[in-house]
């Protein structure tokens, strides 16, 4: 699980509150955060127990447990699984990302330093080049992988022997993993957002970790403001527990933790500033849509990609946005969030718009 130190000015600070990405300077307070078995993690019951019944046999077994595919939104805790995966076996961790795996040599170079029973964490797998990939398929089934010596009619291929190990991949889009890939997993573990009840959990651990004074009733203001997400929770912590040094006694009671959290512009329903502007956008520009992404984009001032990765998946899960062939379209609930009574010809994108994207 992990927490956040926020960026630079007002505006991207409330964007980062609420985004499920990891900013690159959380490593340290995520380490801290983190649970370190299977016993300590919180929520995502179904996952840990297949995944708690995997290693148990792989142990009694002797050998390494299948590779392991994990899947699911940023911020859930892929990270940590793998992590616990390693601890459970008593194994080394390497770490690397699909990224940084540009060519099948990058690859070669981790497979062949690996050692025995070794768990390789390969974060963002969907991101990983081609050639690598392929080479991937045998080190996984076979392992071994043959390295390409030389160029043209005197190229050579070498078969280079690496030891049984396990692979835990990990990826927020899982429809992008070739099928040859996603079959060579023994195990895949689809993470869900988390409930409320399990976020205040959540909290309240992180807070003592943290040495973080808070009331039960403050901490389910947060844990409910959370966007089912244990990152976002514990960010939200942090940002509560600055606010309550600065401007109270310390101790995080239920209305400073409102306090701080309006501060920031999360609101009751984990909505913030952007979330907010784009249902503002949709329903009081557009009529409720429907409206192509780029154009409610260029609406809000803010890239295609952040409303589409970072406001629009927690909009249309809780029930204020559809996506629809012709564009996105306002829902009565959202309507309702602003204050609003929905037009009788705003009905889910029936009627014609001109602002659809080609």
């Amino acid at each position: 699980m992990t927490s956040h130190v926020d960026d630079g000015g007002d505006h991207s600070v409330g964007r980062s509150l609420i985004a499920a990405e990891a900013a690159a300077d959380e490593s340290t307070v995520e380490a801290a955060l983190r649970p370190r078995t299977l016993a300590e993690l919180i929520g995502q019951g179904r996952v840990r127990d297949q995944l708690g019944l995997v290693l148990e046999a792989a142990r009694s077994r002797g050998r390494p447990p299948d590779h392991v595919l994990l899947a699911g939104p940023p911020g859930l805790g892929k990270t940590t699984l793998a992590m616990i995966i390693a601890a459970e076996l008593s194994a080394p961790l390497r770490v690397t990302s699909g990224p940084a795996i540009q060519h099948a040599g990058d690859l070669a170079a981790i497979l062949s330093s690996l050692a025995e029973g070794e768990v390789l964490f390969l974060d963002e797998i969907h991101r990983m080049s081609r050639p690598a990939e392929e080479m991937l398929y045998m080190a996984m089934e076979d392992f071994r992988v043959d390295v390409v010596v030389g160029k043209g009619p005197g190229a050579t291929a070498i078969p280079l022997e690496i030891p049984p190990f396990t692979l835990v991949g990990a990826t927020t889009r899982a429809g992008l993993l070739p099928g040859p890939l996603r079959d060579r997993f023994g195990f895949t573990g689809h993470l869900e957002y988390y409930e409320v009840d399990e976020l205040d959990e959540i909290v309240r651990r992180s807070a003592q970790l943290l040495d973080v004074p808070i009331t039960d009733h403050a901490a389910r203001e947060v844990a409910s403001r959370s966007r089912g997400t244990p990152r976002i929770a514990n960010r939200l912590l942090r940002r509560v527990r600055d606010y309550a040094q600065v401007r109270a006694d310390g101790v995080v009671r239920t209305k400073t933790a409102q306090a701080a959290l309006d501060l920031y512009e999360v609101d009751e329903e984990g909505l913030d500033r952007l979330d907010r502007a784009v249902l503002d956008a949709l329903c009081r520009r557009f009529g409720g849509g429907p409206v192509g992404v780029s154009t409610l984009a260029v609406a809000v001032g803010e890239e295609r990609e952040t409303v589409e990765e970072v406001a629009e998946p927690f909009l249309v899960r809780r029930g204020y946005l559809a996506r629809t062939p012709r564009g996105r379209v306002a829902t009565p609930a959202a309507w309702r969030q602003l204050g609003l009574a929905p037009p009788a010809d705003a009905a889910f994108g029936q009627s014609p718009s001109l602002f659809d994207d080609p």
